[in-house]
């Protein structure tokens, strides 16, 4: 895709710190980082949602994500846990329509964090769990 930044960093059109490449997938660190050691990991292919891309491939994002996890846990970059974070969607937050899993170092008071709704506190009956879960289950197969 022509107008897509990660295609760009893909095709060596724009710079990039690439930590990790292979035939299917590249990780390179964000430039707009959460914190140090902010990496993303990017199918070489361009689908937008996760949901577009095949199960081996992503299996294969997880796995150069853990190997990642491991490598900066073991590095110097200040991290008391690591956050995977995945925006499928507009409204979950996507802004570059490319599949894309960040991993970003956490530690205490870095100022990131996820906002619930005032809501969330008050737990939804099981019959409204299970009824979600019958649909969803009913589109798995």
């Amino acid at each position: 895709m022509t107008d897509c930044i990660f295609c760009k960093i893909i095709n060596r059109e724009l710079p990039a710190s690439i930590i990790h490449e292979d035939d299917h997938v590249i990780a390179f660190m964000d430039i707009q980082p959460v914190n140090p050691g902010h990496i993303l990991v990017v199918p070489k292919v361009h689908k937008e949602l996760i949901a577009e891309v095949d199960e081996d491939l992503t299996s294969r994002m997880f796995k150069i994500a853990a190997k990642i996890n491991r490598a900066i846990r073991k590095s110097n970059i200040h991290s008391e846990g690591i956050n995977y974070f995945l925006a499928d969607g507009e409204a979950a937050g996507q802004e570059v329509f490319h599949t894309h899993l960040h991993i970003f170092p956490r530690f205490r008071n870095d100022g990131f964090g996820l906002r619930f709704s005032e809501n969330y506190t008050q737990l939804p009956q099981r019959e409204e769990l299970d009824e979600i879960c019958v649909t969803i289950k009913e589109s798995m197969e």
